[in-house]
């Protein structure tokens, strides 16, 4: 990208993350981006080019794959003795992905609804990417005796809706409640051990 390119995404993401992509207009980012208007549009035919241009390449094409291969080299490649180490270490880590990249998610949760090709693209990163390195834990963590004998679908089903229930009502929804984020860390992993471990 050009450097007004890169101006304009910029600020593209900044207000869209605050106002959602409808009530965004192109005048808005040209002048948060210090460029004429008619420069979007020489990059940018519309403002719906604008927004694939922010969300498909720059999140599902950069860093969903790169966030993909950390992920499993940062939770997963690591040894954790027992099942609910793993956990820790897992939502402690998407909850630093989530803090770095908050006006990002907050743009791809508002849209991921109405565009399939983001939603296939995500999808296909996380069954290559991130479902077999799970997998494969779940199925060590299965053997080893601490988690109950339930499909792996199941177990992810249960886990991914609260971790990103707790995610997105701590950066997007309260963001500005007074959290005590290590002890609501703890709680969240209390919950779902309760539910898939065997105790």
């Amino acid at each position: 990208m050009t450097p007004k390119q890169e101006k304009i995404i910029e600020a593209a993401i900044k207000i869209i993350s605050e106002k959602g992509y409808h009530n965004t207009s192109t005048s808005e980012i040209a002048k948060q981006a210090g460029v004429a208007e008619g420069t979007i549009f020489r990059h940018y035919r519309t403002k719906k080019d604008l927004l694939v241009a922010i969300v498909s390449p720059v999140i599902m094409k950069s860093i969903v794959p790169i966030f993909a291969e950390k992920f499993v080299d940062q939770v997963f490649q690591q040894s954790h003795e027992h099942f609910e180490d793993l956990l820790c270490t897992f939502i402690k880590n998407r909850f630093e992905f989530a803090k770095s990249n908050i006006p990002l998610i907050k743009i791809l949760i508002q849209e991921l609804a109405f565009h399939p090709d983001i939603q296939a693209s995500f999808k296909t990163s996380f069954m290559e990417k991130v479902y077999p390195a799970v997998s494969q834990a779940l199925d060590y963590y299965k053997e080893k005796g601490e988690l109950q004998d339930l499909p792996n679908e199941t177990i992810i089903r249960m886990i991914g809706p609260t971790i990103l229930g707790f995610l997105v009502t701590r950066f997007i929804v309260q963001p500005n409640k007074d959290w005590e984020d290590e002890v609501e860390i703890k709680r969240t992993v209390n919950y779902i051990i309760g539910g898939i471990g065997l105790r």
